[in-house]
């Protein structure tokens, strides 16, 4: 490798790529479609570019050979350097200084291989431009901010735009920065945590106060952001772990007996105190499960998955995060990274899964919205963008996305929820790791740069009208063919020998190193030089190298011996290695210690049982009362009369919908594994209840996959309870999960909450009643709770243009994700109606106590489904049964259905299963389902649509109203 040549001067060149006449531009016609449609803005025509700005020595003959043979396709684009001539109206679009920009990051790569040259020698930013014709300015200019650019990440420029040079961050100081707590009151206490973006409370700020001053010195910067990252809501789950005083109103449901419940004490005045919400609740359950004979959970809630048994060789296991806060301010690089992290917890799971499957829900406001608070995205911009990032990130890693769903809410206008879930496998016994003493700290995969910095902290408070200006670091742009480097490298290590290369792994996600370095060394200590992690550019602190949250990067504790031959692996699969220290650390009295040091010189020095068990867990209080209004009952007056205008209206709804529009952008193939796919049907545009993948192709078992999602229970039912909201969560779950053939005494379930803060009573004592809830709906079921995460704070708060404060909560929200073990992938069950003339639908729906009926309804099924030739099987939730049936025609084609049953067509009851059986099957399945099934009507083949005595709606009217709203 050489330098480039010392007699030519550096010199910025920027380089355009079109594409040619022959290949359209569809990019240019998606801009003037969604300004007409979502802008209201005509444009008359519009073309594209590529833009690249290249600082380099290169001469005149290197630079045509970059431009010819590297950034343009000869069949499809053409190319010129300098700009093209202007249109009539230009914006260009470039990401800000110290933006992660992954394709200038190839493009410099592959100029240096090109040429011949260290990489170090040249610098690229790439960009698009947007010329325009027949538009206004202040249109162009509304174009341009609300539809082609977010100022988070990008700054627009209306005409050609050629820096002489590239921004080059200047020397920064590396002092270290003291905060001496001596004296400090609550007040100043507060200012601190405030100002310095810590997000802690005054209980915790005391803490660490006390703390130094028992120590007899002043805490170093990094060791204040230390604390803060872990003792972040997002990384410890502080109000889920802690004690909780619960109390009721007299005139509450007394729905819960918490005497039943271990862990919660009834006191004399019907108070509850319970020791360790999560632990009592979500976590007793699974255990209580596995001492009752549950033997097939292989590692739960110690690790970045949840990992059970799928055969005698091989593991399981599934992850859901979510990204709410950076999707919020900007929403592709927040969902690109969201599920990239979730991909990175499946490798760091054990000794490193391989990822197999992604899921994905997103909770938005209405796109439809036409005014917004100010500081907020459009809710229609958040959902394209979030389904681009995650499209993005899933296709270009090779992982199927497999599984999902969207809920619409105008309470998510600020605080948009998404969810990003990855399933992998991994072989049985490399389910666990532990670093060892003298193991190096070995850091894999991207750079260290600015992007991320308090990405824990600002991810565990209430987002306000000004984050997108506070925050703006906190964002992160992702590269998912780095991150398909790093899993190719950490697979080769983890089977190079009969044992992985390295005696652990995890993540670098939230927190950064600090997080990463800092939970694999909470037993034994760690000695970091920070120093020595590879950057992206020069001008980052210490603690900014420390606690950056940038993406697509991994830690492994490597023992000395096995250096060398991680270090080979690294190299052929081009994946940068850096050792930053070693575990095993300890202090005179041999507590493990945390010692960073820059430079040679120590900048923190931190106690680990202070650090990870030394944050205050105060009593919270919740208070539980009368439900509160009831947004269904107000909707109710408006319902249309007749039975085919209210079954079109509900397959129009937003959240009913077709989704086709989203799933068609995800690559549900990659690795041939799919067997029952998201769309389903002879033409695959029926919804489907979920996926089975076949995660082992030794096995003829597959892997069932699904969501569970009743936000209407626990929010806007007349009876309201987000306790009923948690059962029904995991029966929804349960049922799209035996609907697609899986056992239903092999499901493992996870839990997200996402909640608005936690110190309003109310809104504390829902989230115990959730927790509740999951508590007896996962012993009920059988389902362990192997996973979770929560989330919460997540609302928004601003000033109006009167001064007016205004505060807009999400909805309670609870997602149950599960995987279940289809027995035989051949008998995978899909939703859409089949052609067989006279089979009959039947409807079936479990009757009493749910916790009860779902169970014993649940295994019912899956025996039939198991035993008999069933066609097609549906669960029916949103819109009820007749809503349910009209969407298994939708996925059929060609087939109608003369509706007979006489249950309320539209009532959306929990326990209730559609399934399509042969006509000679009917006396069978009716005695199977004694008591609790019905014959609901018969299929007819050549015909379209639904009919009964009291309707007809034909084909085309359910598919204009199931496909219109949101096929965009």
């Amino acid at each position: 490798m050489t330098t480039l040549a010392s007699d030519v001067s550096v010199q910025v060149r920027r380089f355009e790529v079109r594409p040619s006449e022959l290949a359209g531009d569809p990019v240019a016609a998606r801009v003037v479609r969604e300004a007409k449609s979502a802008l209201g803005v005509e444009i008359d025509s519009a073309r594209t570019a590529k833009c690249y700005i290249v600082e380099a020595a290169l001469t005149q003959e290197q630079a045509d050979r970059v431009l010819q043979d590297l950034l343009v396709d000869p069949v499809l684009e053409v190319g010129v350097e300098g700009g093209a001539a202007s249109a009539e109206a230009t914006v260009e679009v470039w990401p800000l200084p110290g933006v992660m920009d992954p394709a200038a990051q190839t493009v410099r790569t592959a100029i240096a291989e090109l040429l011949g040259v260290e990489p170090g020698s040249i610098e690229v930013t790439t960009g698009i431009r947007y010329d325009f014709i027949g538009v206004s300015t202040d249109d162009l200019r509304s174009v341009a901010t609300q539809l082609l650019s977010n100022p988070v990440i990008e700054h627009v420029e209306y005409s050609v735009w050629t820096p002489t040079e590239l921004a080059h961050p200047a020397p920064v100081d590396q002092s270290v920065r003291t905060v001496d707590f001596a004296g400090m009151n609550d007040e100043r206490l507060m200012q601190l945590s405030k100002d310095g973006h810590l997000f802690l409370n005054l209980e915790e700020m005391r803490a660490i106060r006390d703390h130094f001053a028992k120590l007899g010195r002043a805490a170093t910067d990094i060791e204040l952001e230390t604390i803060a990252q872990t003792w972040s809501e997002h990384c410890v789950h502080k109000t889920l772990k802690a004690q909780v005083r619960y109390t009721e109103a007299k005139s509450a449901t007394p729905v819960i007996d918490f005497a039943k419940i271990p862990g919660c004490t009834v006191h004399s005045d019907g108070s509850v105190r319970i020791d360790n919400l999560l632990k009592r609740t979500v976590a007793a359950a699974t255990f209580e499960l596995i001492e009752d004979g549950l033997d097939w959970t292989l590692s739960i809630f110690v690790d970045n998955s949840g990992v059970i048994r799928f055969d005698d060789e091989t593991a399981v296991c599934m992850k859901v995060e979510t990204h709410n806060r950076p999707s919020a301010i900007e929403p592709y690089g927040g969902a690109a990274t969201g599920i990239g992290g979730c991909i990175r917890d499946i490798i760091g799971t054990g000794l490193a899964a391989k990822p197999i499957a992604n899921t994905d829900v997103f909770c938005v406001a209405n796109p439809e919205q036409e005014s917004l608070p100010p500081g907020v995205l459009h809710p229609r911009r958040i959902l394209t963008r979030v389904v681009d990032g995650v499209r993005d990130y899933g296709n270009r890693m090779g992982i199927p996305t497999v599984n999902g769903a969207v809920h619409f809410d105008d309470r998510y206008i600020g605080n948009p929820l998404v969810f990003a879930g990855c399933i992998g496998i991994l072989p049985i016994g490399l389910e666990k790791g532990d670093p060892q003493l003298g193991d190096l700290i070995v850091a894999l995969g991207g750079r260290t740069g600015k992007d991320g910095i308090h990405g824990a902290t600002f991810s565990s408070g209430e987002l306000t009208d000004t984050h997108a200006d506070e925050f703006s670091h906190a964002v992160q742009i992702g590269n998912a063919i780095e991150e398909k480097r790093v899993l190719d490298a950490i697979l080769r290590a983890r089977d190079a020998e009969e044992r992985p290369l390295y005696s652990a792994i995890t993540d670098c996600g939230a927190g950064g190193f600090s997080s990463a370095v800092g939970e694999m060394g909470e037993k034994i200590g760690a000695s970091v030089d920070l120093e020595q992690a590879p950057l992206k550019y020069t001008g980052l602190r210490y603690d900014e190298v420390w606690i950056s949250e940038s993406q697509e990067r991994m830690v492994l504790a490597v023992p000395q011996a096995n250096l060398s031959a991680l270090q080979t692996i690294c190299d052929e699969e081009h994946v940068e290695f850096a050792v930053l220290g070693t575990f095993g650390h300890a202090d005179t009295d041999g507590n493990p210690e945390l010692i960073l040091r820059w430079e040679g010189s120590e900048v923190g020095r931190l106690s680990m049982p202070f650090l990870h068990d030394g944050v205050p867990m105060p009593t919270r209080e919740a208070v539980w009362g009368e439900p509160q209004s009831s947004k269904a009952a107000e909707q109710q007056s408006g319902q249309s009369s007749s039975v085919e205008e209210r079954l079109l209206a509900r397959l129009a709804d937003p959240n009913t919908a077709s989704k086709r529009w989203i799933v068609q952008q995800y690559d549900h193939e990659v690795q041939g594994g799919t067997v029952a796919k998201p769309l389903v049907g002879i033409h695959a545009d029926g919804p489907g209840d979920g996926a089975v993948i076949q995660p082992a192709r030794s096995s003829r078992q597959g892997l069932a996959i699904a969501n569970g999602l009743s936000l209407s229970a626990g929010n806007d039912a007349p009876d309201s309870d987000p306790y009923r909201m948690a059962i029904e969560g995991i029966d929804e779950c349960v049922r799209n999960l035996v609907c697609v053939g899986a056992d239903p005494s092999r499901i493992a379930i996870l839990d997200n909450f996402c909640w608005p803060s936690c110190d309003d009573a109310r809104n504390m004592a829902a989230l115990v009643r959730a927790c509740v809830g999951c508590y007896n709906g996962a012993k009920a079921y059988r389902t362990p709770f192997v996973s979770g995460k929560d989330s919460l704070n997540n609302q928004f708060r601003y000033t109006d243009q009167q001064g007016n404060e205004h505060l807009i909560e999400i909805p309670y929200t609870l997602l149950i994700s599960g995987m279940g073990i289809v027995p035989d992938i051949a008998k995978a069950m899909t939703s859409d109606a089949k052609p067989v003339a006279g089979s009959k639908l039947l409807i079936v729906r479990g009757e009493g106590d749910l916790l009860e009926a779902g169970p014993r309804t649940a295994h019912l099924v899956a025996e039939f489904i198991a035993n008999h030739p069933v066609l097609a099987a549906h669960d029916a939730s949103e819109g009820g049964v007749l809503t349910a049936a009209a969407e298994m025609l939708i996925g059929g084609h060609d087939v109608a259905l003369t509706w007979e049953t006489h249950l309320e067509a539209f009532a959306e009851h929990p326990t209730t299963y559609l399934l399509q059986i042969p006509a000679d099957l009917e006396s069978v399945a009716l005695a199977h389902f004694k008591g609790i099934a019905h014959s609901a009507g018969t299929f007819k083949v050549g015909e379209t649509g639904l009919d009964a005595e009291r309707f007809s709606v034909s084909d085309d009217d359910l598919r204009r109203a199931f496909f219109g709203t949101l096929d965009w």
